[in-house]
């Protein structure tokens, strides 16, 4: 599967693939479900938590009893009993208890970047209720990606093979849309970039072009949630370009240069339990535009520009598209 999605995909397009899927995928999406884990309860002994690791392979062994968790026994844990000797007791007094978990409904963003901050295998996944309802590992993850990126290069084959009747004529013509962000509006982040894809897509532009402009307009729409006091993201299609702006009333950036290193975040706590913050969303604006340009003043406001340069031709048909893409 990995040979084939590495044989077709050139590397500056599997990245925004990646890219793509990593933001639209949420830790449910990737967690081993609850009705699968291997579980233990508090009464257990360390012996018998040791002998599901061995049968089923596995590192991490959640203490859980009617979908509450009360802790997490790993093979460090066993490990420091076989040395100490104390493998036959009960797992309620030696069990890890301060657990760090995400929430179901978190952005897969999130949970990569809490993998590279505290170097865990593995976080348990509650749901709002505080239910456990799985756990995710760095493989689950990898797992995924790869199984969506499969599915897109299926997608790709099957879009560039000749169409068995004449393709429609895609619509063109300038365009242009305005769309209020509002602080904090973590409900709706990404309904404005949903939109402008949407758009690019009726459009049948060249889909790893429909990629950029999306990873640029999501990255923009959730700064402006989660860093501003609100603003207006907005989307114009020309003739040779599609621009990205994102327009915020404060509080301005202290240092744009610092903003644009990967992992530099002002996020707060709250924020980053959100799933946000990650500090990865400037640097992935610049990376997917062909000119970037980033303006900001203290108590004034931040305004940012992506812009995509279209070739000629660009409104084509996905088919005819595809097919110049690979000359």
């Amino acid at each position: 599967m990995t040979t084939k999605a590495a044989s077709i995909v050139e590397p500056s397009r599997s990245s925004l693939m990646t890219l793509e899927i990593i933001f639209k995928l949420k830790v449910r999406d990737v967690m081993t479900a609850a009705e699968k884990l291997i579980t233990a309860s508090r009464a257990d002994t360390l012996r018998h938590v040791q002998k599901l690791m061995q049968e089923y392979h596995i590192s991490g062994v959640p203490i859980a009893e009617d979908g509450r968790l009360f802790g997490l026994v790993s093979v460090d844990n066993i490990l420091r009993a076989l040395d100490f000797g104390y493998i036959e007791d009960t797992v309620e007094g030696r069990m890890t208890r301060n657990l760090i978990v995400l929430d179901a409904d978190m952005p897969l963003t999130f949970a990569l970047s809490w993998f590279e901050r505290y170097k865990f295998g593995r976080f348990p996944v509650l749901d709002k209720n505080e239910k456990l309802v799985g756990i995710v590992t760095a493989g689950d993850v990898m797992n995924k990606i790869l199984f969506e990126m499969n599915k897109e290069v299926n997608k790709m084959e099957t879009d560039s093979a000749p169409a068995p009747s004449a393709p429609v004529a895609a619509a063109s013509g300038r365009y242009y849309r305005e769309f209020a962000i509002k602080k904090f509006d973590f409900e709706k982040g990404g309904s404005a970039s949903n939109e402008i894809r949407r758009v690019l897509k009726e459009r049948s532009l060249n889909p790893k072009l429909i990629r950029r402009v999306a990873i640029a307009s999501y990255e923009l729409e959730i700064n402006l949630v989660a860093h501003s006091d609100g603003g207006k993201l907005s989307c114009y299609i020309g003739d040779d370009k599609i621009e990205i702006i994102a327009k915020d009333t404060g509080p301005g950036i202290p240092d744009v240069d610092l903003a644009m290193e990967e992992g530099f975040s002002t996020a707060t706590d709250w924020i980053r339990s959100l799933g946000f913050g990650a500090g990865l969303g400037l640097p992935n604006v610049k990376r997917a535009s062909d000119s970037f340009d980033i303006r900001s003043q203290i108590g004034l406001g931040t305004i940012v520009k992506a812009t995509v340069f279209l070739e000629e031709g660009a409104f084509k048909s996905v088919q005819e598209n595809d097919a110049l893409d690979r000359r």
